[in-house]
């Protein structure tokens, strides 16, 4: 039986039918994906498929669920209440136990500070222990602490002072609170880096919870998804396997529909000429090829063509002079926080350089540096020649929402110029998929695709020889960010790109500079996945070296101990080890037999979380018991 099932769903957004009597299945143990242009309705449609949450509904149709199912639903911009700690609002979610536990946890904080009356809160605090028990809501505050130990986040912090990465955590953390059942995600990885994105990645898969969700990220998909689900006109259309395999069947798919489309035209045009020699079209015989041609005509009319493809061009302008930058040993600090320690590099006339690193690792201050915007605390920077910057901004800081779009490409003028020709400033507009209606709309009517289009539109209508574009993939669709790339990696400029988008970094850039922690920075040829590579085989050979270590080590130890005479308690402890052995593989035995039952992933999916987090702890208890029992029995040995 599936979890929830669309029927004949409608939505539309004026005239524009983003669902088309569409239906989905999404059944137990799936992770399936939804992809499809800007603009499509993906994020409409999950909206509607979040049961309960009020967030989203069609306009004809039906949205089943699963009775007694739990659904979390973690939209694209979670609203919080900023004045909330992060406790409360990962409890927020839980009904009527998020009151209570809201305020125990109150209680118990003025208590430890010291506030308040000691007397009144020892009162306060009894009341709602026993209104706790009552309601069963202790378990719910256990399952709260574990999601917000797990995110890595500080259950006392104000949802106000969380960065753009934690408030995602922090969403994440309230929707997988509440044990779901089906997970509905919008775009889960915008505002994570790269660490946090794997350690997503690695949390889904192993929680086993059935999984909807949007992204445009490649790596994302391949390893997360077992179904990619594609909304294009209103349709929806499933494709089992990996990203990969999705796009050879869909290249074949549109093959196929453009010679339909096109015999179709064919014989449209056809009997247009037909129709028009008037006596013969008109006899009775030929009353069929009449209504056949009616039949063309409201199928051509139907039939909604694909949306057309951006048309990105990008004016380098004047070459800059060879040297872009050069760093010799710069160093920069925020009070006694490290940002940059030490650090020097040659930057040159067409070099595409990667940043990577956690939030807050200092990428946007290096970059500052690296461009004069910053003077360093020590060391110094040269800058080129004939530098000429243009900034893409995440934030989108350069957009006033109450703006036109014609206001923003080109303030005071109908035209743009670019690689030397001039350009109507809607056509150019059009380019970047916007129609010509809404070349007067205001940038608050704009999603945050079509926001991040703009940027792109206002960045490449002036001519620039250095790039910095800053997470420019945000909500860009897939085929956008494929054209990006492919723009850049002919571009004759030098760039600099910060992005946690690890395939958009293969694509792009020819060398890496990454954050090792502490304000030591380091230059890798390659992108992501050479670094990435690289990181592997030095952590690697750390551990070869430390395994060759070890048995040296405790030979050593073992040496040292043979001819010590056991004292009364070590003798005591050597005669119980045996059995506290036996005991932990006896547990160990049970619990491999329970998760190699299938179905407690989809019964009890926690819980064989649990099992396998147990199974690894007692491999640790094992070889600890097992090393002191063989440096015991060297002891006892040495003194027989």
């Amino acid at each position: 039986m599936p979890y929830l099932k669309l029927s004949a769903a409608c939505l539309a957004y004026g005239h524009v039918p983003l669902l088309d009597h569409a239906d989905f299945l999404l059944d137990p143990g799936e992770r399936v994906a939804l992809i499809g242009r800007n603009g499509t309705g993906k994020s409409s449609m999950l909206a509607a498929m979040a049961a309960g949450t009020g967030r989203g509904k069609l306009d004809d149709g039906e949205v089943w669920v699963q009775p007694g199912i739990r659904v979390g639903y973690v939209p694209q911009e979670p609203p919080f209440d900023p004045e909330l700690s992060v406790f409360e609002a990962v409890v927020s979610g839980m009904g009527e136990a998020s009151k209570l536990l809201a305020a125990y946890h109150e209680v118990s904080h003025q208590m430890a500070d010291g506030t308040g009356d000691h007397e009144a809160l020892l009162a306060r605090m009894e009341t709602l222990q026993h209104e706790l028990e009552a309601s069963g809501a202790w378990a719910c505050e256990a399952q709260a602490e574990k999601v917000i130990d797990r995110f890595g986040l500080d259950p006392d912090a104000r949802v106000g002072s969380l960065s753009g990465g934690q408030k995602k955590r922090l969403a994440l953390a309230q929707a997988l609170a509440v044990a779901p059942e089906v997970l509905l995600l919008d775009e889960p990885t915008n505002h994570l880096d790269i660490a946090a994105i794997e350690w997503l990645e690695t949390m889904l898969i192993e929680s086993n919870v059935c999984l909807f969700f949007i992204t445009h990220d490649r790596s994302f998909l391949d390893r997360v998804c077992t179904r990619i689900v594609e909304l294009d006109r209103g349709k929806l259309a499933s494709f089992p396997g990996s990203f990969k395999e999705y796009q050879l069947r869909k290249e074949a798919l549109l093959h196929e529909e453009g010679l339909a489309n096109a015999r179709a035209d064919k014989l449209l045009k056809e009997e247009e000429v037909w129709i028009r020699k008037g006596v013969e079209a008109r006899r009775t015989r030929a009353v069929f090829r009449v209504q056949r041609l009616d039949k063309l005509r409201a199928e051509r009319q139907a039939r909604r063509e694909r949306m057309g493809k951006v048309n990105l061009q990008l004016d380098a302008g004047d070459k800059s002079g060879k040297l872009v930058a050069e760093l010799e040993h710069v160093g920069k600090s925020f009070g006694q926080r490290v940002i940059v320690r030490d650090f020097s590099i040659r930057i040159q006339r067409g070099d595409k350089i990667g940043l990577i690193g956690p939030n807050g690792a200092g990428k946007t201050t290096l970059l500052r540096m690296i461009l004069g915007e910053l003077k360093p605390d020590a060391g110094t920077v040269r800058l080129g020649t004939k530098i000429d910057v243009a900034y893409f901004d995440q934030f989108r800081t350069q957009l006033n929402p109450d703006s036109t779009l014609i206001d923003v490409i080109s303030p005071g003028s109908d035209f743009v110029e670019i690689g030397g020709a001039r350009k109507h400033v809607i056509g150019y507009l059009e380019d970047f998929l916007f129609a010509p209606e809404r070349a007067r709309s205001p940038v608050s009517s704009l999603s945050g695709g079509e926001r991040n289009r703009l940027l792109l539109a206002r960045l490449f209508a002036k001519p620039a020889n250095v790039l910095v574009l800053d997470e420019p993939t945000n909500d860009l669709d897939i085929e956008t960010l494929e054209l990006l790339e492919e723009l850049l990696a002919n571009y004759d400029g030098t760039l600099f790109l910060v992005s946690h988008d690890r395939t958009f970094l293969d694509n792009v850039v020819t060398q890496t500079i990454a954050a090792e922690g502490d304000g030591l920075w380091r230059e890798y040829a390659g992108g992501y996945s050479d670094w990435a590579a690289y990181q592997a085989s030095r952590a690697k050979e750390a551990m070869k070296l430390k395994a060759e270590a070890k048995p040296v080590a405790k030979a050593a130890e073992a040496t040292k101990a043979k001819g010590d005479k056991l004292s009364w308690k070590e003798q005591k402890e050597l005669e119980t080890l045996p059995e506290k052995v036996a005991a932990l593989e006896s547990e160990q035995g049970r619990l491999s037999k329970r998760l190699e039952d299938p179905a407690i992933y989809q019964t009890d999916a926690q819980g064989a979380q649990d099992a396998a987090a147990r199974l690894a702890a007692i491999d640790d208890e094992l070889m600890v018991l097992l090393e002191r029992w063989e440096i015991l029995e060297a002891r006892a040995a040495g003194s027989a």
